[in-house]
């Protein structure tokens, strides 16, 4: 493919001060087997690593056009890969975590899936623990009736069971695709999330509008987990935290909505009954003060969400216009996607042996 010529897919690669991660995941899309022709924007949020020299250098052996853009701080997931979309000029917009390497075959099969309807707006890929690629990190998502969301297949040993091309709820942010159409009609990223949940409230907002998600089981990438912040950050708890009741305000129907409290009661005291049994996420918080921790972040996560309702609710009424799905349609198709209170609890990948 020439410089000045339209590629069919652009590629975003969000990057901060993990230029080792980066490098490794830049060599992967170079490996790609696919006849699409692509580009690769990568997205710098202020690296101080030597990142920027990594992208330089390989922009200037790749066999496609590579374009750096270079903020001057970390902006975020959101804002960073806003600002890929925005500068993208491929009909389909590929996102690739910089902590994740893709196999030859993942461009090519995570583009077929839109071939089936011009209502496929998003495609999913079997995102495997890069430590042990045995492990399913994500096959997609899968919504507790209180806003949190969780990979469906979240640690289970990959045997197949996931193989099948078939509509799933929306897909992963760290190895994804969307067509370009639907980003330009329902709007990229919101930029208050900032990072954790930002690909569920994009995911939800595009179902609602209509738009449909298919998993691509050939598009296989292998994924760092936690390697931004760390698995047990208490500020990926937080975020988290309050961006799945940002998610529940903006996009939940009232008849669920009203009952959000309960079950989120629900599923701590599940957490809680689970960590005592020595399972589930909360169980590798070790000692009281950690788990100490980890309650006072998910606290502080809710009071910010609160501080933010009415700036979401108005969100809510501007999106009404886009909604293509009844009150009743989206309760139907949350609560037809929704992980049951065992699996949320259970679901827990062995935490890497080290921070990278």
């Amino acid at each position: 493919m020439r410089g000045n010529e339209t590629p069919e897919i652009s590629v975003i690669v969000v990057n901060w001060n993990r230029r080792a991660l980066l490098e490794e995941c830049l060599r992967s899309l170079a490996a790609q087997d696919t006849r699409a022709s692509f580009e690769v924007i990568v997205v710098d949020n202020g690296s101080r690593d030597g990142s920027l020299q990594t992208i330089q250098a390989f922009a200037e052996t790749a066999s496609f056009p590579v374009r750096l853009i270079a903020n001057p701080d970390n902006r975020g997931f959101c804002v960073a890969n806003n600002q890929g979309i925005e500068a993208a000029r491929g009909e389909y917009v590929a996102l690739l975590n910089n902590d994740a390497e893709a196999e030859p075959g993942w461009l090519s099969a995570l583009r077929e899936p839109f071939d089936l309807s011009p209502a496929v707006g998003m495609a999913a890929s079997k995102i495997l623990v890069w430590e042990d690629p045995r492990l399913i990190d994500k096959v997609g998502h899968l919504i507790y009736p209180d806003g949190q969301n969780r990979g469906r297949g979240s640690g289970e040993i990959d045997r197949g069971q996931y193989d099948r091309r078939e509509e799933i709820l929306w897909p992963d942010g760290c190895a994804c695709m969307y067509r370009k159409r639907m980003l330009d009609e329902i709007g990229p990223f919101d930029p208050d999330l900032f990072a954790y949940g930002d690909d569920a409230e994009l995911g939800l907002r595009a179902r609602i509008a209509g738009w449909r998600c298919y998993y691509a089981p050939q598009a296989v990438v292998r994924h760092h987990r936690g390697a931004t912040l760390g698995v047990l950050s208490p500020l990926r708890l937080k975020l988290i935290e309050r961006n799945r009741v940002l998610l529940a305000v903006k996009h939940f129907p009232w008849s669920l909505l009203w009952l959000n409290g309960a079950y989120y009661l629900l599923r701590i005291a599940g957490g809680m009954r689970a960590a005592i049994q020595g399972r589930g996420e909360i169980s590798r918080f070790r000692g009281w003060k950690a788990k100490l921790r980890a309650a006072m972040a998910m606290l502080q996560g809710d009071w910010e969400a609160l501080m933010m309702l009415p700036r979401t609710l108005r969100k809510r009424r501007r999106l009404k216009p886009l909604r293509r799905l009844s009150e009743r349609q989206i309760r139907r198709l949350i609560l037809s996607h929704r992980i049951s209170l065992t699996e949320l609890n259970e679901q827990a990948i062995p935490a890497p042996t080290q921070q990278l």
